[in-house]
């Protein structure tokens, strides 16, 4: 049985080449690719990372742009990686800034991917940060 993380790299893999192999046919993501794979893969999550006074759009536009390391106006697989980095920088960052203590943390876990199989287990990821997370004890020493 194959771990999260796994499935999950699995997951960016499949979804980079369904979206790098559409017009031209080159294993490359443009803008427009990229923006429609993220727009399609990845939207809800994509709500809660863009930046205050930033629109999805522009965003979109930043993440590619920084990711884009040979400025060619399009994003190799390496550079794909860069974007997803950024993204999940992003949402990490933002759990930090959340006011309701549980820093967005969603150890319930029950999310589908999308490739017929659901990861409906719950368990503990080990996020410690060292915050006390209001269970009436600190894990800060």
């Amino acid at each position: 049985m194959k771990t999260d993380l796994e499935l999950a790299l699995e997951c960016a893999v499949n979804v980079y080449h369904r979206f790098a192999v559409q017009r031209p046919m080159d294993d490359y993501l443009s803008l427009g690719e990229f923006s429609r794979l993220l727009k399609e893969t990845a939207e809800p999550f994509l709500k809660n990372t863009v930046p205050p006074q930033t629109t999805t759009d522009n965003y979109i536009k930043q993440l590619f742009t920084k990711a884009d390391a040979n400025h060619d106006g399009r994003l190799k697989f390496t550079e794909f990686l860069t974007t997803l980095s950024l993204v999940a920088i992003d949402a990490h960052n933002r759990t930090h800034k959340d006011p309701g203590g549980d820093h967005g943390h969603d150890h319930g876990h029950g999310h589908d991917h999308g490739h017929g199989h659901n990861h409906g287990h719950g368990h503990d990821h080990g996020h410690d940060h060292g915050h006390d997370h209001g269970h009436g004890h600190s894990h800060r020493r």
